[in-house]
């Protein structure tokens, strides 16, 4: 098999270049963002641009087929021999879709909320390939199977809202392959999907490349990816290209300080111990986590007419024991629909359990609403996406003085601005600026920062009302991985200067690796093993974990 992968790869390399890009330049509000970069692509290749957010490498990509309107573009493009910058725009709509597809970073906006999913990709086979009534159907059917989206036609009569990330993703890239296209740009194509379904992806991918002469052109800042998937990396930073060639080549001697700065920069375990004095505080306190026998369930439709009369239940969570220790990280990982997202919305006391769970030292459901908020001033949340999950209406200074308004709501204003320029600074969001500086950037909105500092701004809003426990959900995946360390390398230092307790969902393990004292792994609900972060990743007993650290890379 792999002899015969070797001769299709030679055959396709032989052929004339798919894609040549040679001196584009794309301008964006008369500013030039990208100056003349020069790249090319063969049939069956595939090329991983990497960078820096703002490096200019989606701006490249989507300026291929000119999908930014408002974007000015000089050089040339051209696919199979044909020019791009100057075809005709309905020449130039044909191709969209059908010799060239698009797998966006977010699905849930590249999604139509309103059409199925199998809407949404019988249109692309109806528009590109002709196949309509039972023909199309089958088609859907075999496409979500081949991305392994289990019961192909339950998905297939979902909504977007009604799965989860990862099952979006997949199902975008099932509508990318759709049209059987000769080159898949992929934008951040896996930074939803957990390590075993990240290779599932990069597998199909492959076969589809093998198979069809698929050229794949992938956006992305998980270099683990690029070593394992791509053949060639360029890396771009301010819109130039300032290295390319082979990926081994590049990861073994990188010629340029900006490529050794970004593979330095893949996290790395230097936990430290707690300050002394915040250690003496916490010397004798109980766990900030603690469950025994947690179950949590959801009322389901039963098939069949009994659906009728009354609803079956899914257990999400499933006798699950675990503790986690005042002032230490624990990682909770597992594959999508393990229940790490369960678990931390129970431990926020979101979601109603059977069994014992206590947050430091009580039980959510045992106490009354009033008591219910002070615990709740003790237990914050960090999420995913800081740009989802910060209001664009509010202001930097009314994001993070939030939740002083609720829990202290004794502070005048001045008071309040003095604590939400201690946890501005404290994040290192405000390092370097004059007074008159601060005072503007606190009138600043979300969408004035990247990702990075929305990230940090999201920290300090937890921080500012001094918790003792904070749940980190994904915390670092829709980062560069410079800033990505830079964000675990801030968690760090506020655990052990505050004492700070974390309980880290994610399905990224180098974070874990970096971040976790204790490990939780957990599959279908279930607890599968725990223990400490350096003998579970190190030397893992289970065979459910030895896969999952095998498909991290570490």
């Amino acid at each position: 098999m792999e002899d015969q992968a070797l001769t299709a790869d030679a055959g396709l390399a032989a052929q004339p270049p798919l894609l040549e890009v040679q001196g584009l330049r794309v301008s964006l509000g008369g500013r030039e963002v990208v100056h003349g970069i020069d790249f090319s692509l063969q049939p069956g290749e595939k090329l991983a641009i990497v960078g820096e957010s703002g490096s200019g490498k989606t701006v490249s990509a989507l300026s291929l087929l000119r999908l930014l309107p408002q974007a000015r573009l000089a050089g040339s493009v051209r696919l199979q021999g044909r020019e791009l910058l100057t075809l005709a725009e309905p020449e130039l709509r044909r191709l969209r879709g059908s010799a060239v597809a698009y797998v966006f970073q977010e699905p849930m906006s590249a999604l139509n909320p309103l059409l199925t999913l199998g809407q949404q990709i019988a249109e692309v086979l109806q528009l590109h390939r002709g196949l309509v009534g039972a023909a199309g159907g089958a088609r859907v059917l075999e496409l979500l199977a081949s991305v392994g989206l289990p019961d192909p036609l339950a998905q297939a009569r979902a909504y977007p809202h009604q799965l989860s990330g990862g099952q979006r993703q997949r199902a975008l890239i099932a509508m990318a392959l759709a049209s059987e296209p000769r080159l898949l740009v992929a934008d951040e194509p896996t930074t939803a999907l957990d390590a075993s379904l990240r290779l599932q992806m990069l597998a199909l991918l492959d076969e589809m490349r093998l198979r069809l002469g698929l050229a794949v052109l992938i956006i992305t800042h998980d270099l683990n990816l690029v070593r394992r998937f791509a053949d060639r990396v360029l890396v771009m930073k301010d819109g130039l290209v300032v290295e390319q060639g082979t990926v081994e080549a590049v990861f073994a001697a990188p010629r340029q300080a900006y490529t050794r700065t970004l593979l330095d920069s893949l996290p790395r375990r230097e936990l430290a111990p707690l300050d002394p004095a915040t250690q003496a505080t916490l010397a004798g306190q109980p766990a900030c986590l603690e469950a025994e026998a947690l179950q949590v369930s959801y009322p389901v439709a039963l098939p069949g007419w009994r659906g009728w009369f009354r609803r079956g239940r899914h257990a999400a969570l499933e006798g699950v024991d675990l503790q986690l220790p005042a002032g230490q990280t624990l990682g909770v990982v597992g594959e999508s629909g393990s229940g790490k997202t369960t678990l931390a919305l129970a431990a926020l006391g979101l979601l109603p359990h059977q069994g014992r769970l206590r947050v430091l030292g009580q039980d959510w459901l045992e106490l009354p609403r009033a008591q219910q908020r002070r615990l709740r001033r003790r237990v914050q949340v960090v999420f995913q996406d800081p740009y989802a999950s910060l209001s664009p209406r509010l202001t930097l200074e009314q994001v993070v003085a939030e939740g002083l308004q609720v829990h202290e709501p004794g502070l005048s204003r001045e008071q309040r601005l003095l604590r939400v320029l201690a946890a501005l600074r404290e994040v290192g969001l405000l390092a370097g600026l004059a007074p008159a500086e601060e005072q503007a950037w606190l009138q600043r909105y979300p969408h004035e920062f990247s990702g990075g500092q929305r990230q940090r701004i999201a920290i300090a809003r937890a921080l500012v009302i001094e918790p003792q426990l904070i749940v980190l959900d994904e915390p670092t995946s829709a980062l560069d991985v410079t800033v990505q360390q830079q964000v675990i390398a801030l968690l760090l230092r506020l655990q052990r200067e505050r004492g700070l307790s974390y309980l880290l969902i994610t399905h990224d393990l180098a974070v874990v690796w970096a971040m976790a004292h204790q490990v939780t792994v957990l599959r279908a609900g279930q607890l599968v093993e725990q223990g400490d972060a350096e003998s579970v990743l190190r030397s893992p007993r289970m065979s459910y974990t030895r896969s999952l650290v095998q498909a991290s890379g570490l």
